[in-house]
């Protein structure tokens, strides 16, 4: 079923778990999350991000998701990833998204507030949830394709963090329903063991009363994940591993046959993803059981 970020968001405050956010620029990808959240039982958000237009448009993509939440059997959003401006925003609602991301994390304050006010504004009156961000998420550099700022190349990566005492003026001032925040995670893979600041984090939660979001969700360990639920993430991004997981899959299956059809590699593809995110959606789920 179709829901709103803040009907999934709210369900997972009251039973602390996160629910995952899975871009799917491919038919392949949106197939394995949603029969994995079936199998599981797991609510879910199937994005599109602005980035991977280049991929597929939003025109084409954007209606094929909304038919997959609106068929499903658990709650599904249907979500902008890192839109860029109010024209992407409006596109994405006239399709039926039910939730939009606004990024303007890389203007200054004021400009980013009043970016924010101006789609909240909008998307509330067409009632669809909004996230936007605080903080500058950078870039491993691999894959990271969601992302508007590169790994900084002076000062430390805490400077580009998130202030807890700012994110309840932001969230106060702009009426957002979720927040992402930067407390040390990348988009992309990680070339190095992320450094990630969990009393921020806490903080960040404890001020703004409302739904946290972590980006760069991908390649952390299960302990790390049940941290940052535990400390008040809501949403949690996945997408750059499952991606590299149905790439080595296909390489794998053409690696062991002599005679390789594409249609084949797209049932290898999606079997690898699905397998990938069914743990990873259990793992959300945040039910005090190790998942092997």
């Amino acid at each position: 079923m179709l829901v709103t970020l803040s009907e999934n968001l709210a369900k997972a405050e009251e039973g602390n778990y996160a629910v995952g956010a899975f871009n799917c620029p491919t038919l392949e990808a949106a197939r394995a999350v949603v029969e994995a959240a079936e199998e599981v039982q797991a609510p879910i958000i199937l994005s599109h991000a602005e980035a991977h237009n280049e991929i597929i448009p939003i025109e084409i993509m954007g209606p094929i998701l909304v038919n997959f939440a609106k068929n499903a059997s658990v709650p599904v959003t249907v979500h902008l990833d890192h839109g860029s401006n109010l024209e992407i925003v409006k596109k994405a609602i006239d399709i039926g998204f039910s939730s939009v991301m606004i990024d303007a994390s890389h203007m200054n304050y004021e400009e980013n507030l009043r970016t924010v006010r101006e789609v909240v504004e909008y998307a509330h009156e067409n009632h669809v949830s909004v996230e936007a961000e605080l903080g500058m998420m950078t870039s491993s550099g691999v894959g990271g394709d969601e992302t508007v700022a590169e790994e900084p190349a002076l000062g430390n990566e805490e400077d580009y963090f998130t202030d807890p005492i700012m994110a309840k003026d932001f969230v106060n001032r702009t009426n957002i329903d979720a927040l992402a925040a930067s407390f040390g995670t990348v988009h992309g893979l990680y070339i190095k063991k992320p450094n990630l600041d969990f009393d921020r984090l806490k903080d960040i939660y404890r001020n703004i009363q409302k739904p946290v979001v972590m980006h760069g969700g991908s390649g952390l360990s299960e302990e790390e994940y049940v941290t940052a639920i535990n400390s008040g993430v809501r949403k949690i991004n996945y997408y750059s591993y499952s991606a590299k997981i149905g790439a080595d899959a296909i390489k794998e299956y053409i690696d062991e046959h002599s005679t390789v059809f594409y249609h084949d590699l797209t049932i290898v593809a999606k079997e690898a993803m699905k397998k990938d995110v069914k743990k990873i959606m259990e793992i959300f789920l945040n039910k005090g059981e190790i998942v092997r």
